[in-house]
Protein backbone atom coordinates (compact mmCIF):
# COMPACT_ATOMS: atom_id res chain seq x y z
CA UNK A 1 0.00 0.00 0.00
CA UNK A 2 1.19 3.67 -1.02
CA UNK A 3 2.44 5.74 1.74
CA UNK A 4 -0.32 8.52 2.17
CA UNK A 5 1.55 12.07 1.05
CA UNK A 6 1.61 13.93 4.28
CA UNK A 7 -1.32 16.72 4.45
CA UNK A 8 -0.51 20.95 4.93
CA UNK A 9 -0.19 21.43 8.45
CA UNK A 10 -2.22 24.26 9.33
CA UNK A 11 -1.87 24.10 13.07
CA UNK A 12 0.48 22.53 15.49
CA UNK A 13 0.83 21.89 19.15
CA UNK A 14 4.11 21.40 21.10
CA UNK A 15 3.53 19.50 24.43
CA UNK A 16 6.45 18.65 26.94
CA UNK A 17 6.22 18.07 30.90
CA UNK A 18 6.30 21.81 32.31
CA UNK A 19 5.44 24.09 29.29
CA UNK A 20 9.05 26.14 30.63
CA UNK A 21 11.36 25.42 27.76
CA UNK A 22 10.86 22.96 25.22
CA UNK A 23 7.37 23.35 24.37
CA UNK A 24 7.62 27.38 24.13
CA UNK A 25 11.02 27.55 22.96
CA UNK A 26 9.19 25.27 19.67
CA UNK A 27 6.12 27.35 19.88
CA UNK A 28 8.73 30.46 19.74
CA UNK A 29 10.30 28.91 16.70
CA UNK A 30 7.51 27.94 14.90
CA UNK A 31 5.88 31.19 15.57
CA UNK A 32 8.59 33.25 14.17
CA UNK A 33 9.28 30.65 10.67
CA UNK A 34 5.53 30.05 10.11
CA UNK A 35 3.27 32.50 11.97
CA UNK A 36 1.76 33.22 9.16
CA UNK A 37 0.55 29.98 7.81
CA UNK A 38 0.69 27.23 10.49
CA UNK A 39 -1.24 28.55 13.61
CA UNK A 40 1.18 27.20 16.55
CA UNK A 41 0.23 26.31 20.49
CA UNK A 42 1.88 25.39 23.30
CA UNK A 43 1.33 23.69 26.56
CA UNK A 44 2.84 21.02 29.37
CA UNK A 45 1.37 18.54 31.26
CA UNK A 46 1.59 20.15 34.13
CA UNK A 47 2.71 24.25 34.76
CA UNK A 48 5.53 25.33 34.85
CA UNK A 49 7.32 28.61 35.70
CA UNK A 50 9.07 30.58 32.87
CA UNK A 51 12.76 29.91 32.40
CA UNK A 52 15.01 32.84 31.69
CA UNK A 53 17.65 30.38 29.97
CA UNK A 54 14.84 29.91 27.40
CA UNK A 55 14.09 33.27 26.75
CA UNK A 56 17.87 34.08 26.73
CA UNK A 57 18.72 31.44 23.81
CA UNK A 58 16.09 32.52 22.00
CA UNK A 59 17.11 36.12 22.53
CA UNK A 60 20.29 35.28 20.79
CA UNK A 61 18.73 34.52 17.46
CA UNK A 62 16.13 37.38 17.86
CA UNK A 63 13.40 35.43 18.86
CA UNK A 64 11.37 37.30 21.82
CA UNK A 65 9.34 34.52 24.14
CA UNK A 66 9.64 37.14 27.82
CA UNK A 67 6.11 37.17 27.27
CA UNK A 68 5.15 33.47 27.21
CA UNK A 69 3.07 32.29 30.31
CA UNK A 70 3.13 28.58 30.39
CA UNK A 71 -0.26 26.67 30.23
CA UNK A 72 -1.84 23.34 30.65
CA UNK A 73 -3.08 21.00 28.23
CA UNK A 74 -6.15 21.28 30.66
CA UNK A 75 -6.10 24.85 30.57
CA UNK A 76 -5.43 25.32 26.62
CA UNK A 77 -8.45 22.86 26.30
CA UNK A 78 -10.70 24.86 28.00
CA UNK A 79 -9.69 28.47 26.58
CA UNK A 80 -10.17 27.23 22.96
CA UNK A 81 -10.24 23.12 22.45
CA UNK A 82 -7.77 21.40 20.89
CA UNK A 83 -8.05 21.09 17.38
CA UNK A 84 -4.72 20.58 15.80
CA UNK A 85 -3.96 18.88 12.60
CA UNK A 86 -0.33 18.09 14.13
CA UNK A 87 0.60 17.14 18.18
CA UNK A 88 4.43 16.91 18.27
CA UNK A 89 5.39 16.01 21.77
CA UNK A 90 9.33 16.31 22.96
CA UNK A 91 9.16 14.50 26.23
CA UNK A 92 8.14 10.71 26.90
CA UNK A 93 5.80 12.20 29.24
CA UNK A 94 4.15 14.48 26.64
CA UNK A 95 3.81 11.47 24.48
CA UNK A 96 1.74 9.45 26.37
CA UNK A 97 -0.72 11.90 26.62
CA UNK A 98 -0.80 13.32 23.48
CA UNK A 99 -1.42 9.63 22.01
CA UNK A 100 -4.26 9.85 24.84
CA UNK A 101 -5.13 12.91 22.98
CA UNK A 102 -5.57 11.11 20.01
CA UNK A 103 -9.14 9.15 21.34
CA UNK A 104 -11.28 12.14 20.85
CA UNK A 105 -9.15 14.09 18.25
CA UNK A 106 -8.43 13.55 15.10
CA UNK A 107 -4.60 14.63 15.02
CA UNK A 108 -1.08 13.54 14.02
CA UNK A 109 1.43 12.99 16.28
CA UNK A 110 4.91 12.96 15.96
CA UNK A 111 7.54 11.96 18.98
CA UNK A 112 10.79 14.30 18.88
CA UNK A 113 12.67 13.07 21.51
CA UNK A 114 14.38 16.74 22.91
CA UNK A 115 16.81 16.57 26.06
CA UNK A 116 15.61 18.56 28.75
CA UNK A 117 18.08 21.58 29.66
CA UNK A 118 17.21 22.42 32.68
CA UNK A 119 19.18 19.12 34.19
CA UNK A 120 22.31 20.77 33.12
CA UNK A 121 24.69 21.74 35.82
CA UNK A 122 27.72 23.97 35.57
CA UNK A 123 28.44 27.49 34.66
CA UNK A 124 26.23 30.04 33.44
CA UNK A 125 27.83 29.45 29.90
CA UNK A 126 27.75 25.58 30.14
CA UNK A 127 23.82 25.84 31.17
CA UNK A 128 23.43 28.13 28.81
CA UNK A 129 25.13 25.70 25.75
CA UNK A 130 22.14 23.10 27.03
CA UNK A 131 19.60 25.66 25.92
CA UNK A 132 20.99 26.30 22.65
CA UNK A 133 21.55 23.21 21.43
CA UNK A 134 17.97 22.54 21.95
CA UNK A 135 17.55 25.80 20.34
CA UNK A 136 19.01 25.08 17.87
CA UNK A 137 17.78 21.40 17.29
CA UNK A 138 14.23 22.55 17.59
CA UNK A 139 14.88 25.28 14.85
CA UNK A 140 16.09 22.46 12.79
CA UNK A 141 13.19 20.10 13.19
CA UNK A 142 10.45 22.57 12.90
CA UNK A 143 11.83 24.36 9.58
CA UNK A 144 11.92 20.85 8.24
CA UNK A 145 9.26 19.59 9.20
CA UNK A 146 6.81 22.80 8.38
CA UNK A 147 8.22 23.78 5.61
CA UNK A 148 5.89 21.89 3.03
CA UNK A 149 3.43 24.07 1.68
CA UNK A 150 5.07 26.91 2.69
CA UNK A 151 7.44 29.36 1.23
CA UNK A 152 9.80 29.36 4.13
CA UNK A 153 13.35 28.27 3.36
CA UNK A 154 14.68 24.94 4.69
CA UNK A 155 17.56 24.12 6.70
CA UNK A 156 21.19 24.79 4.33
CA UNK A 157 22.24 21.68 2.60
CA UNK A 158 24.88 19.74 4.91
CA UNK A 159 23.20 20.57 8.12
CA UNK A 160 21.61 17.08 9.71
CA UNK A 161 19.19 16.86 12.55
CA UNK A 162 20.58 15.72 15.93
CA UNK A 163 19.82 11.54 15.78
CA UNK A 164 16.79 10.70 17.99
CA UNK A 165 17.65 8.40 21.01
Amino acid sequence: MDEPRPRRIQSVLFVCAMNAVRSPMAEAIARHYFGKSVYVQSAGIRKGKTDGFMTAALDEIGIDASRHKPRTLQELEEWEGLNFDLIISLSPEAHHAAIELTRTIAAEVEYWPTPDATLVQGSREQVLDAYRDVRDGLVYRIRLRLKRGSDAKGPEDGERPEADQ
